[in-house]
């Protein structure tokens, strides 16, 4: 964006999207023939809240909000770090010339939870259920056997049995 006066604005980036806790560059590229005051806000369905506001060369006011968190470059652009939910919104820059032309400019940031919590979770969970069935199959098995032998060892004790009492009923008779 460029004023007749010679104030101007390039915005590279208008979109950013960002996960929770990662550091973010909002580039911008400004040019005027004097002095310039830029001044950075962000608009979110939160509010609207100042976050600095500086003199090309000289001062540099940063919100007490913000204050741990970003960091300012002479070309206009400012480093935001450890984002979170709350930082996703519109963050608009305006250029401030000395004799008072302004030029604006805007960048969009999109923040998205990291869901690798949700992730570990479901695998630490399905690991327990895998280990409990392979527990509960081996149990199973282990009573399945063991009905085996001892249905053999009933038959085998039942099948002597009758064979001693018809030999014995064979003998009185």
């Amino acid at each position: 964006l460029s004023a007749p006066e010679g104030v101007s604005l390039l915005v590279p980036q208008p979109n950013i999207n960002a996960t929770v806790a990662q550091n973010i560059l909002l580039s911008v590229e400004y040019s005027c023939r004097g002095i310039a005051t830029i001044e950075w806000k962000h608009v979110s369905s939160w509010g609207t809240t100042k976050i600095a506001e500086w003199k090309s060369g000289n001062y540099v006011n940063i919100s007490t909000v913000y204050k741990d968190r970003v960091t300012t470059f002479e070309n206009g652009s400012i480093q935001l770090r450890n984002v979170g939910m709350r930082d996703a919104g519109y963050y608009f820059i305006t250029v401030t010339e000395e004799y008072g032309t302004n030029t604006y400019g805007t960048i969009i940031v999109n923040v998205y939870e990291i869901i690798y919590e949700d992730l570990h979770f479901v695998a630490v969970v399905f690991a327990f259920l895998a280990a409990v069935s392979a527990i509960l199959i081996c149990f199973m098995w282990l009573c399945n056997k063991s009905l085996h032998l001892f249905q053999k060892k009933t038959t085998h004790k039942l099948t002597a049995s009758t064979t001693e009492e018809i030999e014995l009923e064979t003998i009185e008779c």
